[in-house]
């Protein structure tokens, strides 16, 4: 039985899409040997798909300060998973797996990133996470000193905050359109790849 990817309309064919997201999704399939599903569930509305994932990527693919790119995906499985996001704690927690090298962390993080095996600054960030998305997210003098005494920049500060809210409006939007996560996603990072198949 096939589950719906979206409670909204979806492209009959790729062709069907404008030619830059079509050429966007041939390249993620190409790399990553399927379609995530919400690069489908978005490509109906194609002013916002291009919106969405230019800021995706300008906050996940930038250089920050301090941040690794395994820091940023803990970010997004921690608050995901208080936000009740399925498809963002399986298709952030592979990423998460693959970035960290470490397979069990993911789950960890999204069960209860407090009793996860990461270190303290990354605790402090991901409390700040926590408080960018899921209450008011004002960066008051205490967060401010207590991320600095940290490690953070203030760059640093920005991602933080910033990366919890964008993942904050992905998590409702993958929600409201009832988007599964790919079946794909659940063994990335977990078991060793075939370097013969590759």
């Amino acid at each position: 039985m096939s589950i719906p990817i979206s409670r909204f309309p979806l492209p009959e064919t790729l062709e069907d899409l404008p030619e830059d997201i079509h050429s966007t999704l041939l390249a993620v399939q190409e790399k990553a040997g399927f379609v995530p599903n919400v690069f489908l569930m978005l490509a109906h509305r194609p002013a916002e798909f291009r919106a969405f994932f230019a800021y995706h990527d300008a906050l996940m693919e930038r250089e920050s300060d301090t941040l690794t790119k395994a820091e940023k995906e803990m970010i997004v499985v921690a608050t995901s998973a208080r936000n009740a996001c399925l498809y963002c704690v399986v298709a952030h927690g592979a990423l998460l797996r693959i970035y960290s090298k470490n397979p069990l962390l993911a789950d960890q993080v999204a069960i209860n990133y407090q009793l996860a095996s990461i270190n303290e600054r990354q605790q402090t960030m991901l409390d700040f996470a926590m408080h960018c998305s899921l209450s008011v997210g004002e960066l008051t003098s205490d967060w401010e000193s207590r991320l600095m005494a940290s490690g953070f920049t203030q760059d640093d500060i920005w991602d933080i905050g910033a990366v919890a809210a964008f993942f904050s409006l992905s998590n409702r939007l993958v929600t409201l359109a009832g988007t599964p996560p790919n079946e794909e996603f659940y063994l990335m990072g977990r078991v060793p790849r075939d370097k013969a198949a590759m």
